[in-house]
């Protein structure tokens, strides 16, 4: 089902079903809304499914990082009213979510952090690629998952654009270097309220002990692990994702 982006006050966003129990969505750095369509699809009836697009290459370089990002989450939340929010963030998104979360626990129902930054991560390596190397583009596409050929060319095609273009790259390495400036450790047990991991076994970007680390840290967490499964389980392992999903939010007093 194809939903409309609605334009308004400044944002760009989607959602399923005005109403229900919000599941917003928070993308990562070169994310899109196709990453979570399995998430759409599967729960887009039963709660409402909110997209925002996050104005990562949009925002002045003075604003640019995590701090700009998330002024724009807590912006768009605070303006939409949304409560009780089941908070699901995949990788920088996670990130994201983390801070909303610690900023705004009042607003939080659950957290829901997949392949998330925040403690570690290891995204382009130590150096970002020089223009024009599509190949150095595509082993890290597909290096992003278990199976490689979830790295399609459209995927890569994208990412390569994005390096290619001045104005995208230099946003997407001051938002890469802020979120390693921005690590939680320190904050992360002030996080309160039902949390779900979900981690790829064979991810890559932020491996599996990056999981275990959030675990131990997030009193209030559970760790569901998914085997041949790289950094992205919601795109990866679709069905599997969801029902992880679906049974911790049964748990919960919300959505139906």
């Amino acid at each position: 089902m194809q939903y409309k982006v609605i334009e308004e006050a400044g944002f760009h966003y989607i959602e399923t079903n005005p109403g229900k129990a919000p599941i917003v969505l928070l993308h990562g750095l070169l994310g899109t809304l196709s990453n979570f369509s399995g998430i759409v699809s599967h729960f887009g009836k039963s709660y409402n499914i909110v997209f925002p697009m996050l104005p990562i290459f949009d925002l002045p370089i003075k604003k640019s990082g995590l701090g700009g990002l998330l002024k724009y989450i807590e912006s768009f939340i605070e303006y939409k009213n949304y409560t009780d929010i089941n908070l699901l963030g995949n990788s920088l998104g996670g990130h994201l979510a983390q801070l909303y979360t610690l900023n705004h626990p009042e607003r939080v129902s659950s957290l829901i952090l997949t392949g998330s930054s925040g403690l570690f991560e290891n995204a382009m390596g130590s150096t970002f690629p020089k223009r024009g190397n599509y190949e150095y583009i595509k082993k890290k596409a597909e290096d992003t998952f278990y199976d490689p050929k979830i790295a399609t060319k459209e995927l890569v095609d994208e990412l390569f654009e994005a390096v290619n273009d001045r104005n995208k790259a230099l946003r997407i390495i001051i938002t890469a270097k802020s979120a390693i400036r921005h690590n939680l450790a320190d904050r992360l047990q002030h996080i309160k309220c039902p949390t779900l991991l979900v981690w790829g076994k064979q991810d890559a970007v932020t491996p599996l002990f990056v999981g275990e680390k959030f675990n131990e840290m997030i009193s209030c967490s559970r760790l569901e692990v998914v085997d041949e499964c790289g950094h992205a389980p919601m795109m990866e392992k679709p069905d599997e994702f969801n029902r992880i999903l679906k049974e911790f939010l049964s748990t919960l007093s919300v959505g139906v």
